[in-house]
């Protein structure tokens, strides 16, 4: 039973193996799923699997564009970790996966025979999209995440009643699932736009690798990111001014020594309330992981910006310049792919297909700033003023236990419910998280075949680059994705939390499982980047080309293979990581 249109051509499978064991739905294994290491490199908590997920409103996305190449996207957890999957718009499949995928058909279904014609309205609507988008945002679809967050940020936590903190729970879910529709709209329509760039740069100039000026094009100079760093920067601006007491206590080994020394001050506690406090207010909502409920946010602990701001005395970080540098760097980009291009409709259509793709950039950190980051932070924050309740009713023993029950079980403990004993059905969940952090996790799984790889975000997680990554050309060698140009040899510094984030020493290379905005402050400092995740639109390789850092993305394994004070060669352009010499592992306890 496969559609004509479709090409079900059989590229590799993996249905699970001893080290990597796979429970099976039917007709899921029909299907190709990605591990979202992307997003969810860690095994995920069970609230936020429940709730949280990306994934929720995706067939609202689907919906609204008419795509003819999905329905939906879904999850699946295997051995603690995300995989998702496409169902596919039309049948092309085998019988068993066409009808499970249809127990995931959206809300408002394709009828048969519509995918083309809707596919025609979705290119004829995606322009206007990518024309007006910049203006909805700023005049329309942010204020009203803005005054969404004001309810949130003003609700005082620990006067309201275990009832009403239920309530607000439920509301915090109504405005997550609005604000992921927006994300879903400005998603689509930016993605969009960057493979119309990409399809009018291939015209133009010819087929070929287009990769590293295309990320080059991507960078922005107007967006929260840079606010968040541009108001740190004033704030190390400040304590390096300053002689007394405040600049003293940066002079401390951790962030955590800073801090006490400025509560033990009347001038540290001013700066704390003056500069600390307001930075926590508005750049607060983040983690080191925004996809997850269970790592605190900034607003929590304010040790992350302590932490950047010493970064930055250190290295005497100098925002202008780097602001500047950016944006050179995108006027040359924009001038390179007018290069050789003679004039007429191919280079008409490539000038208008750069100014809609430059016009979304911002959008890019803004959305994090707003939704991935902004509104999970803001669920979160709900879901630790409940734990503190059933902490003080005796429930559970930590705030932070909440995260390792499902939304209905916690739901039910609320209630008063005692069918359960909480505190070992928390205790055996953490167990098996801590458990699934020792299992690696496999790129994909299912089946790969020609029209599901074909999907187009997974160029996301860089495939199909990762099916037919070479195989390392010596043991010493982790082949990666190239992500931002030039060759840099250095320590590495395995970095798996943010608690690590203050050992980070200048000019060390950070090899990591990924990176999010708030690994932003590292920039400053380092020399490389080594990531086990993500492509050349993903995070990190952004980051680094608007910090001139040269990256290799989507290694999936450098963190189990590179230790902390390896020596390392990391190759930006070609996508190769070397280990010129590694640390001797420590002796056992007791030997000589």
């Amino acid at each position: 039973m496969s559609d004509d249109s479709v090409d079900d051509t059989v590229l590799a499978t993996f249905h699970g193996d001893d080290d990597f064991p796979v429970q099976w739905e039917e007709g899921q294994r029909e299907l190709f799923w990605v591990h979202d290491d992307l997003h969810i490199p860690n095994p995920i908590s069970p609230m936020y699997a429940d709730i949280g997920g990306w994934w929720l409103k995706c067939d609202y996305m689907f919906r609204r564009f008419g795509t003819p190449f999905a329905s939906d996207w879904i999850s699946k957890v295997v051995n603690g970790y995300v995989y998702t999957a496409a169902i596919p718009a039309t049948p092309g499949l085998s019988a068993e996966a066409s009808e499970y995928g249809a127990r995931y058909t959206p809300r408002v279904p394709l009828d048969a025979g519509d995918p083309a014609e809707l596919g025609a309205y979705m290119g004829w609507t995606l322009p206007y999209y990518a024309e007006h988008f910049l203006v909805w945002w700023r005049d329309r679809l942010r204020p009203e995440m803005e005054r969404n967050f004001v309810r949130f940020d003003t609700y005082e936590h620990d006067a309201a009643s275990l009832v009403e903190l239920a309530i607000l729970l439920e509301d915090a879910i109504d405005m997550h699932d609005r604000h992921w529709q927006i994300h879903w709209v400005l998603n689509f329509a930016q993605f969009s736009s960057t493979l119309a760039l990409n399809a009018a740069v291939a015209a133009a100039k010819g087929e070929g690798d287009h990769s590293a000026l295309m990320g080059r094009l991507q960078s922005s100079t107007e967006n929260r990111n840079w606010d968040s760093i541009e108001e740190l920067w004033k704030i190390k601006e400040l304590v390096a001014k300053e002689q007394g007491e405040v600049a003293r206590a940066f002079e401390k080994a951790t962030a955590g020594d800073v801090i006490r020394a400025l509560e033990g001050t009347d001038a540290g506690r001013a700066f704390l309330a003056e500069h600390i406090e307001p930075y926590q207010q508005t750049f607060g909502y983040k983690s080191m992981y925004a996809h997850e409920f269970s790592f605190r946010t900034w607003r929590e602990d304010p040790a992350p910006i302590v932490e950047a701001i010493r970064g930055y005395l250190e290295s005497d970080y100098d925002y202008p310049a780097e602001l500047q540098a950016v944006a050179d760097d995108l006027a040359k980009a924009k001038a390179e792919v007018f290069e050789g291009v003679e004039e007429g409709p191919a280079r008409d259509e490539l000038a208008r297909a750069l100014e809609l793709s430059l016009r979304m950039n911002p959008l890019t950190p803004d959305h994090h700033f707003y939704i991935d980051q902004g509104t999970n932070a803001r669920v979160r924050l709900v879901l630790v003023a409940i734990g503190r309740k059933l902490v003080e009713e005796g429930r559970l023993d930590d705030a932070e236990d909440v995260m390792y029950l499902k939304y209905n079980e916690l739901r039910r403990l609320m209630a008063g419910s005692n069918s359960f004993d909480a505190q070992e059905l928390v205790g055996d969940r953490r167990d098996a998280r801590e458990d699934a952090y020792e299992v690696r996790p496999r790129d994909w799984i299912g089946t790969a075949t020609e029209s599901q790889v074909g999907f187009p975000y997974w160029s996301l997680w860089a495939f199909p680059e990762k099916l037919n990554r070479p195989a390392p050309s010596h043991d010493a060698e982790i082949p990666g994705l190239p992500a931002s140009a030039g060759i840099i040899e250095g320590t590495a510094r395995v970095v798996l939390s943010a608690e690590q984030f203050g050992e980070v020493q200048r000019d060390e290379i950070i090899v990591c499982r990924m990176t999010s905005p708030s690994w932003v402050v590292l920039f400053t400092k380092i020399s490389g980047l080594v990531t086990d995740a993500g492509g050349m639109a993903s995070h990190p390789a952004v980051v680094s080309r608007e910090f001139g850092i040269p990256a290799v993305v989507g290694t999936s394994d450098a963190t189990r293979r590179i230790k902390t004070g390896d020596r390392v060669r990391v190759n930006g352009s070609t996508g190769r990581v070397e280990i010129l010499s590694d640390v001797p592992a420590p002796a056992p306890v007791g030997a000589l």
